[in-house]
């Protein structure tokens, strides 16, 4: 059993560094790649001022989270979620930052790099010089984004698990899948022992054997001549 988590956070800007916060935190829970309807999401109080350009992105206000835990209340529950597992995020290094940044005021533990898994970086080396954001991916998998009025992290986990199964080889990645899923797949039979096959000879009749004569009859220097002669 392979498991890993779909991640993804909101926060109130670009850049940790100079003071912006995390104020959402989703996370669905894969099985061979496979989602099994496990997920985590909290919204959090970032404690400061959520600027406009941000609310327009994800579509909260300072307002709308003043009554939100804060990061380290709800930090226990997502390091008991996330296990030891892998975390695969879309620009996974964006999301990373700024949970070290979270860790780090908390005085946690950071997650180590080697767990992260980026899927920016996937669909830039599958698809070089196309656009590759969750949106253009979905779009170019077939992904429903109907519901996607704005970021929210929940939904785009969910859209990205769907995106990381197709950049992983599609719907069935693997006999494994079958397993995954409770029994075997529709239209494969599994069988034991070699399977035996009857010849049946075909035999030309005279007529079909007189027209091959007189077709080779047509041809110049067949290669096969040369080879009897030989």
């Amino acid at each position: 059993m392979t498991r890993a988590l779909i991640l993804d956070t909101e926060t109130t800007g670009l850049d940790p560094a100079t003071g912006d916060r995390v104020l959402e935190v989703a996370a669905i829970e894969v099985v061979n790649l496979m989602p099994t309807g496990r997920s985590f999401h909290r919204l959090i109080n970032p404690e400061r001022d959520v600027p406009p350009e941000a609310s327009k992105v994800h579509g909260f206000t300072a307002s709308m989270l003043a009554d939100k835990p804060l990061f380290p209340a709800i930090l226990p529950e997502l390091l008991d979620f996330l296990g030891s597992d892998p975390v695969i995020a879309h620009n996974a290094p964006f999301d990373f930052g700024f949970l070290d940044a979270e860790f780090d005021r908390a005085g946690a533990p950071r997650i180590d790099r080697a767990r992260m898994v980026d899927t920016l970086a996937m669909a830039k080396k599958r698809f070089p010089g196309l656009p590759n954001s969750l949106d253009a991916l979905c779009r170019r998998f077939g992904i429903d984004l109907s519901a996607r009025t704005t970021h929210n992290a929940l939904l785009d986990v969910q859209l990205l698990g769907q995106v990381y199964l197709e950049l992983m080889g599609g719907k069935q990645p693997g006999l494994a899948l079958a397993t995954t899923l409770g029994g075997s797949r529709s239209g494969l039979v599994a069988t034991s022992g070699p399977t035996i096959r009857t010849p049946r000879p075909i035999a030309p009749g005279a007529e079909e054997l007189e027209r091959h004569a007189a077709f080779l009859a047509k041809l110049k220097d067949p290669v096969w001549a040369t080879l009897t002669e030989g």
